[in-house]
């Protein structure tokens, strides 16, 4: 996920060298320490279905201006969504808790990786502040990954979720969670608990190409998050989304997409991978619209409730819509309509 970052962050800790006392994160050797000796990869040229307008206007000014005054961080900037730029000029923004530094050095993301601060105990206020602000029906939170805390950050999340409920009880609140994995299994109850009415957490990729792509996780662990949640709270709506054009074949793909089904996942989001930087992972190549078309017709196939599959579809694109028909079509299922 490349970053188009227009602030620079500052943070006073010395890099893994010790050479230097102030990081700036908008240089990618201090944003990526872990990928500063990686061989370069090339960077292709991007296809027309492919292309985004920059960002600009009124509405994503306005989006701009509230995000900075709470001192918040979106992961639209610190993941580079091409997307950006329509979302934020409709005043939609995925808020990132507990910090911009991830514990992990996924060789896809544009996440900065170190080690982060203490968790902001004012953060999920703040959040809260600017959900109501903005005057959002649907909102996604989702954060870095913390293997340094004991519980992952599952109790921040939980009081993030309250924090929105309690200022915008109107508001639907959608979760991108972390896997976990460092923790005790009953953490995910924290988060559960708090009764978020999505509960998001990425594969990412196919299994085969984790220890490239994704080698801090592990894709059956992530698998079995997903199905607990479920199992936990069948009326939350469980999601998740993959990359292509890293390297997957399509029987590798539709190999996953009956994995998340066996787990019970309701939504599927496939968006096409774009390299933040030659020392990220390299794009295999660029999937056409008609390819991801086949899947998303494959996925309904296969029973999901909601599936986003086009070159540009992210975790969040679009969520509060999508929120709207994933819940219609339930209603449907159930003879509800």
């Amino acid at each position: 996920m490349p970053s188009d970052c227009n602030y620079v962050t500052k943070i006073k800790r010395p890099l893994p060298q010790g050479n230097i006392d102030v990081r700036d994160l908008k240089i990618p050797e201090q944003r990526h320490p872990e990928k500063a000796h990686r061989p370069d990869n090339a960077q292709p040229k991007k296809p027309s279905w492919i292309r985004v307008k920059a960002p600009g206007g009124k509405g994503y000014a306005e989006t701009h201006k509230i995000m900075r005054e709470n001192n918040l961080v979106t992961v639209c900037e610190e993941a580079g969504c091409p997307n950006v730029g329509e979302c934020w000029s409709q005043g939609h923004a995925t808020m990132m808790i507990m910090g911009e530094i991830c514990t992990r050095g996924c060789t896809f993301c544009n996440i900065a990786t170190g080690r982060p601060d203490t968790l902001d105990a004012f953060e999920p206020g703040r959040v809260a502040h600017a959900v109501q602000k903005l005057g959002l029906n649907h909102v996604v939170i989702t954060s870095v990954d913390r293997d340094d805390l004991e519980d992952g950050g599952a109790e921040h999340f939980a009081q993030t979720i309250r924090a929105v409920r309690h200022r915008s009880p109107k508001t639907t609140i959608e979760i991108l969670t972390p896997d976990f994995l460092k923790c005790a299994p009953e953490v995910l109850e924290t988060v559960v608990e708090a009764r978020p009415d999505v509960f998001n957490h990425n594969l990412e990729t196919v299994p085969g190409l984790y220890p490239g792509v994704r080698p801090g996780a592990r894709y059956f662990h992530s698998l079995r998050l997903l199905q607990r949640v479920k199992e936990m709270d069948p009326a939350i709506f469980t999601k998740s989304g993959i990359m292509v054009g890293l390297g997957e074949n399509a029987q590798e793909v539709k190999q996953v997409m009956d994995d998340m089904r066996a787990a019970d996942i309701d939504f599927l989001t496939i968006g096409q991978y774009l390299q933040p930087t030659p020392k990220h992972h390299a794009v295999d190549r660029f999937v056409t619209p008609e390819e991801f078309e086949s899947y998303e017709k494959a996925a309904y196939g296969k029973g999901f409730l909601m599936v986003s599959a086009t070159p540009l579809t992210r975790s969040s694109y679009h969520a509060g819509d999508d929120f709207a028909q994933l819940r219609a079509a339930r209603n449907k299922k159930l003879g509800l309509a």
